[in-house]
């Protein structure tokens, strides 16, 4: 058993700070993107491409901001990244408080806000290990946070709609921005151990990038998660997401829907708690056992259970998935040396997110042809064999447990982005 006293610093207690506020306005943004668009004569097509937008220019730079983040200071990246999204999104808020709403300058905007986030997110991989000794307990409670904020951001954003406009929302959410963006900047980021964090002697941008793919490929337990992710996407989460709050929708209503997902919101709550104390010797062995619990969200809405079951499922579903996150997220910390940790992380998240989009453009037709308690119920039974292929996979199975890197001393000099320091070659 662990405990998270140890990772309560003035440094950390910033950072925890700006990812919490951030999730918050995150989960805030549909509901303003729907209403807006639905207000304005726009339909639900609309809206859907005004998303994609930014998840597509999210997923395919994210790479290239793993090479920025291993090259440059990683902290002042992410602060000119949420400074961006805090001059994209009060553009947004002024053009629904002036009625001039334009989808493709919305659709514009929404790529301007994944492009930003794919230079944000890469840092959050090496900032977490430097700023906390018990990694592991310092992404428990950040996941606790996000949790926390995924649960409360749509119904802030509802009240706001209900009670103001959808304006106000992207107003509140720019707001977000710029608070994340000010604990950054009051933030002091030890550096890591290693010397040779940036960059190398002679080499360039598609050498780095080249790098990363090396160092990702060359990580059996690494790549192995990534393709059983995959299938998961393609078979079981991705589908799930629109075919359960189509069929709960349409068997018992939006309120329904509303309960059942707040129950999702409140299993991975718990699950980020009890990944707070548990600690596993085999920390992915573990994870993969917690994520036979995500079954129950596809399966229990397939099923054909009451309100009450589909709660406790879903519950049941959140808690293993938000386990699994934090012993994932612990072990790609921890495992990976951190002068390339940004890129590796920057390859993770693009082949996790790479594959639900086609999850989700399946589900229709899949569900047209088969039925929806069919599919869902498939993506159960897909859930469950790729929790199994986890376990039988031995570099993911007879992973051990790591210390994190220790960190010093104050961070070097900063780095200029037009010409970053180089390193001796390994």
């Amino acid at each position: 058993m662990g405990t998270v006293t140890g990772i309560w610093s003035r440094d950390f207690g910033l950072f925890f700070t700006a990812r919490a506020v951030a999730k918050l306005g995150d989960t805030m943004l549909p509901v303003a993107l729907a209403a807006g668009l639905l207000q304005y004569g726009y339909g639900a097509g609309a809206v859907g491409l005004a998303m994609a937008a930014s998840v597509a220019c999210f997923a395919g730079l994210v790479i290239f901001g793993g090479v920025f983040a291993d090259r440059l200071d990683t902290r002042w990246l992410m602060i000119a990244a949420d400074a961006t999204r805090l001059v994209t999104q009060s553009l947004a808020a002024a053009m629904f408080f002036t009625g001039h709403v334009v989808l493709w300058q919305i659709c514009v905007i929404g790529a301007v806000n994944g492009a930003a986030s794919a230079l944000f997110q890469p840092g959050v991989a090496s900032t977490v290990p430097r700023l906390a000794r018990d990694v592991q307990a310092a992404n428990g409670a950040i996941r606790v946070a996000e949790s926390g904020s995924q649960l409360a951001g749509p119904a802030v954003a509802g009240l706001l709609v209900a009670f103001a406009s959808p304006g106000v929302v992207f107003a509140a959410h720019a707001a977000t921005y710029a608070l994340s963006a000010l604990c950054l900047l009051l933030l002091r980021l030890p550096r890591p151990a290693a010397d040779d964090a940036t960059g190398v002697a002679g080499r360039g941008f598609v050498a780095d990038l080249t790098q990363g793919w090396h160092e990702f490929r060359a990580r059996p337990w690494l790549w192995g998660v990534i393709a059983v992710w995959c299938v998961l996407m393609i078979g079981a989460s991705g589908p799930a997401v629109p075919l359960v709050a189509t069929q709960v929708t349409q068997e018992h209503g939006p309120r329904a829907y509303g309960l059942v997902n707040s129950a999702l919101g409140a299993g991975t709550v718990i699950g980020g708690l009890i990944a707070l104390r548990l600690r596993p010797r085999h920390m992915l062995r573990a994870g993969s056992v917690a994520l036979f619990g995500f079954a129950f969200f596809p399966a229990s809405v397939g099923a054909g259970l009451g309100v009450p079951g589909m709660m406790a499922g879903c519950a049941v579903a959140g808690a293993g998935m938000s386990f699994w996150g934090v012993m994932w997220a612990t072990s790609v910390q921890t495992q990976v040396p951190h002068d390339v940790l940004n890129r590796i992380h920057a390859y993770d998240v693009a082949g996790s997110l790479a594959m639900a989009p086609v999850g989700q453009a399946l589900a229709g037709p899949a569900a047209n042809t088969f039925g929806t308690q069919n599919v869902l119920l498939t993506g159960g039974a897909i859930t469950l064999a790729c929790a199994t292929a986890l376990l039988t996979i031995p570099p993911i199975r007879n992973l051990l447990r790591a210390d994190p890197q220790p960190v010093r001393g104050p961070l070097p000099p900063q780095r200029s982005l037009q010409a970053p320091p180089r390193r001796a070659p390994h």
